[in-house]
């Protein structure tokens, strides 16, 4: 199998995939060669080439019923990306109990419901993968950004302790980690700031590589993570951040 098609006859879900980062990687797996759901709130928005089902991560019934179409449609399924998320900005006090439990729901919460409700189907499968977003929030101390960091957080351990529960079961469980990426959830950031020509290039200095992640460059590792060649990595994570989690630069003198 050439690795251009290296996902020829496998199934793919994506949640959150019809925009940004999960509109990436609903593309690359599919010209990769899989046959690509995506699962999103507002599934009108995904590209007419995947099979899109109207879903909510926080509603099991509604997680279950999407899973269920998935597997009617294609008859089987191999891979699950779980990208779909929520942001949220400020200090420890910023939020309210009501804003913690739902960032909490969708993140973390979301991804438990979904990856349940495909066990069944990716036990079956020769191929069982499930990739998480999680993010550098994870990883490095971010200004006002606690809520959001804490259920990045808990996706990075949550993945982990998946991989070790499922190993024995052939499937594995890896997380992407990205930057600051270029999607329309920062574009509304940028668009709320006082500045936002002055923000956008705050976003980019703090990347060692001095822009915004591509969406595309996030799929990339995703497939990586997802691919049937990539057997032997699992309970692992991969930083698509331009250097900011590892690199520690001197100023640059010229």
């Amino acid at each position: 199998m050439a690795p251009a098609m290296e996902f020829d006859g496998l199934v793919a879900v994506v949640t959150g995939g019809a925009q940004g980062i999960g509109a990436a990687i609903a593309e690359r797996l599919h010209e990769g060669g899989a046959q690509v759901a995506v699962l999103d709130l507002n599934p009108d928005a995904a590209d007419p080439a995947h099979f899109a089902v109207a879903t909510d991560v926080t509603d099991d019934a509604s997680v279950q019923a999407a899973i269920a179409a998935v597997v009617a449609k294609f008859g089987h399924l191999d891979i699950v990306i779980n990208n779909a998320g929520i942001g949220a900005q400020g200090d420890v006090a910023a939020n309210t109990d009501e804003q913690w439990h739902r960032v909490w729901d969708v993140n973390v919460v979301g991804m438990a419901r979904v990856t349940r409700a495909a066990l069944p189907h990716l036990r079956r499968s020769p191929a069982a993968s499930v990739v998480n977003t999680s993010s550098i929030a994870a990883t490095a101390g971010l200004p006002s950004r606690v809520l959001y960091s804490a259920t990045k957080g808990a996706v990075l351990s949550m993945t982990r302790a998946m991989a070790a529960d499922h190993l024995h079961e052939g499937i594995r469980v890896n997380a992407v980690c990205p930057g600051t990426a270029d999607t329309p959830w920062i574009d509304g950031l940028l668009s709320s700031a006082d500045d936002p020509a002055a923000e956008r290039a705050a976003l980019q200095a703090r990347q060692p590589h001095g822009r915004l992640v591509s969406p595309a460059e996030v799929a990339g590792a995703v497939a990586y993570l997802a691919s049937p060649f990539s057997t032997s990595t699992t309970g692992t994570s991969i930083a698509v951040d331009g250097g900011m989690q590892e690199l520690r630069l001197r100023p640059r003198t010229s």
